[in-house]
């Protein structure tokens, strides 16, 4: 049966060029030249507030009400503030570090530091509010040696400042400053003077925007120095992938935190460059908190939306169920975006499935890939597809180079949105860049189509992740992972393969709680997480689900042959999982190691499901 057609929408054409290497390996660059873009991302901010001054650019809940804040508005505030960081010392050297989440005041201290030409270093709330030991914390603390620390609520974040050495470090509060701190209003109340244009005057495009720390796969976490070359690049490369947001105002209901590239950079930075309107999202796909989300949906249409595939597990029960906040979320939906991880076929299915019935068309679902090194676009999805996968092509002004690892091809990149190098860690940044100056990302990539390139780059999985069997086998974890998500949906939320010199392929899952509450209707279970998973209703279906997807592989480094349902979640202190929901393979394998050990023992314990 023929499917709908997708919903109108202007994307670029897929014009690429490929240069063939000597060790087998090719470059794959845009047959498109970069447009010139802005000085920093300041300049555009006060061009925003030239050319729409009234028009709403922040937007976040208060109460049962919105707090507004115009692009006049947040320019004269961002002023106020840069004049108040250049009173108080800060400068590159001595940055503006900001340990609350997403809102409009961190919103507007980050534009206050862009327009002083001071670094703005946001760090994850898990950090502050989640860890045990603020480790973390300490170390992106001593390594920035900031000169101003912002919080939004001083009681909050009391512990989190508390395991601080604050000697020569004045904190700044939203609300309930501690003693010896400043209140915000203080800053925002700073008469301008003229050092704030001449400061301005001085920011250009190798100017420091920020500093984002990445959790990294072991250790601590890592600052990457992001220019505002680097972000300015990357706004143009999406304009010129996607010509549509210059003809329709974007609206972005978003949650994605500040401190991570896809949601500070890519989306907040889109909204700001194209002069949208950006509503800032208090839920966030976790017990609890996915409930705001549906709320703001039911007052917000987004015109493109933005999620990792976690999310969209959690918010697709509520737009199934509820046709008015389909409707609602579809009415001015032009495109749907997934990143962070692979889209489960199941996902996708149910996704376009939706958009048909609401709308008789498809909304187009496109990803794209990049790190926060890379600002962070190195390719972008502009092609119209027909499953997941496909990641995109290189941005206009972005070379690849994709070179035989393996049996994959390792995939590296170069461009005005790659990064200069890591924060005080030269010893990281020289090892960051082969021979040729291309960033070593760490990825794998093939062409979805090898003789024809315009068909798009496909994902292959971390480099690092793959493994061989005992039997001397290749396993591509990230692919199986994928599958495996897929065959056994709706039961498991995410999962780490295992089986590294072993016989057999391994899982390690997470349960999707409101999927498991699906398959097992007893409830008297729902409120138990071990009975809930041990149930025989549950097991039974992953078994069988498993097995079905085993039947339809031919060689045993691509079937599960054991499964582990875990009740204890990914821990962020010992790297397990960042607070947007990535999970990382090598720091859970080996923090649960006696875990592995139980799923491929001779004789299993009965938690252990065994697929035959």
């Amino acid at each position: 049966m023929e499917k709908p057609p997708f919903k109108d929408i202007e994307l670029a054409s897929p014009l690429v060029e490929r240069v063939p290497l000597a060790d087998g390996g090719f470059l794959l660059r845009s047959s498109v030249p970069l447009n010139e873009y802005a000085p920093s991302m300041a300049h555009l901010l006060r061009r925003q507030a030239k050319e729409a001054p009234d028009r709403d650019f922040l937007v976040e809940r208060a109460g049962e009400s919105w707090r507004r804040v115009t692009y006049r508005e947040a320019s004269e505030r961002a002023n106020a503030i840069a004049q108040a960081l250049i009173d108080r010392g800060c400068s590159a050297e001595r940055p503006l570090m900001i340990l609350s989440g997403n809102g409009i005041d961190h919103a507007l201290l980050m534009l206050g530091a862009f327009v002083a030409g001071i670094p703005a270093v946001p760090v994850s709330v898990a950090y502050s509010l989640m860890s045990q030991d603020h480790a973390k914390l300490r170390h992106i603390a001593a390594e920035i040696r900031p000169r101003m620390i912002y919080v939004a609520n001083g009681g909050a974040f009391a512990k989190a400042l508390a395991a601080l050495d604050l000697s020569g470090v004045e904190v700044v509060a939203g609300t309930e400053p501690p003693a010896g701190a400043t209140s915000l209003d203080a800053l925002l109340t700073t008469r301008p003077t003229p050092a704030v244009e001449q400061a301005f005057a001085g920011v250009g495009p190798d100017t420091i925007a920020k500093v984002l720390y990445t959790s990294g796969s072991t250790g601590m976490p890592k600052g990457v120095i992001n220019t505002h070359r680097m972000l300015c690049s990357n706004q143009i490369m999406l304009e010129q992938t996607w010509p549509f947001v210059k003809q329709h105002q974007i609206v972005l209901l978003d949650w994605l935190p500040w401190n991570h590239t896809f949601g500070g950079n890519h989306n907040l930075n889109l909204v700001l460059a194209q002069g949208g309107t950006f509503y800032i999202d208090g839920g966030k796909p976790a017990p609890g908190l996915i409930e705001q989300t549906v709320k703001n949906l039911h007052d917000v249409s987004p015109t493109i939306y933005f999620n990792v595939p976690v999310g969209y597990t959690m918010l697709l029960p509520y737009l199934e169920k509820d046709e008015a906040l389909a409707r609602k979320f579809f009415a001015d939906l032009r495109l749907i975006f997934y990143a962070g991880a692979a889209l489960s076929q199941d996902l996708w299915d149910r996704l376009e499935a939706l958009s048909i019935r609401i709308t008789g068309k498809r909304v187009p679902m496109v990803s794209s890939w990049g790190s926060t090194e890379t600002a962070p676009i190195a390719t972008s999805g502009h092609l119209l597809i027909e499953q997941a996968g496909v990641i995109g092509l290189p941005a206009p002004g972005v070379a690849l180079k994709f070179v035989p690892t393996g049996s994959k091809l390792e995939v590296r990149v170069k461009g005005p949105n790659v990064f200069p190098g890591y924060w005080q860690r030269p010893d990281l940044t020289a090892s960051a860049f082969d021979e040729d100056g291309f960033y070593r990302i760490g990825d794998a990539a093939r062409l979805a189509d090898p003789d024809d390139p315009s068909m798009g780059i496909v994902f292959d999985g971390r480099v690092a992740e793959d493994f061989k069997l005992s039997s001397g086998t290749w396993v591509h974890a990230g692919g199986l992972r994928v599958a495996a998500l897929a065959a056994a949906a709706p039961a498991l939320q995410d999962a780490v393969v295992t089986g590294q010199d072993r016989d057999f392929v391994g899982l390690l899952a997470w349960p999707n709680l409101a999927g498991l509450k699906q398959i097992c209707a007893d409830p008297a279970l729902h409120e138990d997480v071990a009975k809930l998973v041990s149930s025989p209703i549950v097991r039974e279906h992953v078994r069988s689900r498993i097995a079905a997807y085993n039947r339809s592989q031919s060689g045993s480094s691509a079937q599960i042959r054991r499964v582990l349902i875990m009740t204890e979640p990914p821990s962020i202190d010992a790297n397990e999982i960042t607070d947007k929901g990535y999970i990382n393979q090598r720091a859970v394998l080996e923090r649960r190691r006696a875990l592995v050990e139980r799923v491929h023992a001779e004789q299993p314990d009965a938690d252990v499901i065994t697929i035959t």
